[in-house]
């Protein structure tokens, strides 16, 4: 796993192919564990997982005991079309060309074998996650809908940036998706979803499918109030990312370690029975992937149970 490139980066890449994909793996000797306490829904945003494919990745949500998962374009679309840091311009050029051929040639029935394969393994898609790039086509900006319609969820949540939220909202009218919009630490910038006010102006005059998928870690590290902003917006909120994060831009560190306020959150889902999904992001440098997801999860159990 390259412990370097970010999920905002990967926004770009491609891991897994639709083609070629195997029958759903079998899960009747796995190790099942507590997924959630109490009404809270702890789930896993699959980006958790991208140092392995699709199957690979199902396999360890179903060990793990997680029934819910937001789904990462990474494990959707083909591998060969990996866009990679260190690529040349042409190579990228060439990247960009192949995956838009496949958008246009991409047939739903592929992505029903993926939703069936993830729904036999006891996994709900709370969400899909693709990325809404200002280069990509209308077309390709609708099949995303399509593709989240055929994966039997009815939210998405995606980078983007707030230029692109109108040519996003009509579309979410169209599908009936509701649509999250990730957010980054990048302060810097004012067409990044990073502040609360970028959120604000993302929503204005638009639909109520425009909504907020709120990584609480990005938040603490650009130095906002996390609890304070759900308190103000959960009816607008999709779904959580939880990492923890060093405030004033800081790393990603282990769950409990940094700034984030991981039980205030938790707590706060839990006592106002806010139907908000949670959903773990590893991105933090650890050993096995799986072993850290399960430290996640054990985290937020012990907290939820406090």
């Amino acid at each position: 796993m390259s412990k370097k490139i970010t999920r905002r980066e990967w926004g770009k890449l491609s891991l897994s192919g639709v083609a070629g994909l195997m029958i759903a793996p079998a899960f009747a000797n796995a190790t099942i564990q507590k997924p959630f306490a109490g009404n809270v829904i702890i789930g896993v945003q699959t980006y958790s997982f991208r140092d392995r494919d699709l199957d690979a990745a199902i396999k360890a949500m179903h060990e793990l005991g997680l029934k819910s998962c937001e789904l990462w374009q990474g494990h959707v679309q083909p591998r060969e079309f990996m866009w990679k840091r260190d690529a040349t311009p042409d190579e990228r050029r060439q990247a960009a060309e192949g995956l838009k051929q496949w958008y246009a040639g991409l047939t739903m029935d592929k992505i029903e074998i993926i939703r069936k394969k993830i729904n036999d393994a006891g996994i709900t898609i709370q969400a899909y996650n693709p990325s809404f790039n200002k280069n990509n086509s209308d077309e390709m900006f609708e099949q995303n809908f399509k593709i989240a319609q055929a994966l039997g969820t009815d939210t998405i949540t995606t980078s983007t940036t707030v230029d692109q939220i109108p040519r996003i909202d009509p579309l979410a009218q169209q599908y009936k998706i509701k649509v999250g919009m990730h957010n980054h630490a990048h302060v810097e910038d004012a067409n990044q979803f990073a502040t609360p006010d970028s959120f604000m102006r993302g929503m204005k005059g638009l639909s109520d499918f425009i909504r907020i998928n709120l990584d609480i870690g990005h938040f603490t590290a650009a130095n906002f109030d996390a609890v304070d902003f759900i308190k103000k917006y959960h009816d607008k909120i999709v779904c959580l990312h939880l990492k923890d994060r060093k405030k004033n831009q800081g790393p990603g560190v282990p769950f409990g370690e940094g700034d984030v306020p991981l039980t205030e959150v938790l707590h706060l889902i839990r006592d106002n029975n806010w139907p908000v999904p949670c959903n773990i992001e590893y991105e933090y440098d650890g050993t096995d992937t799986v072993a850290e997801v399960k430290k996640c999860i054990d985290y937020c159990n012990k907290a939820l149970s406090a």
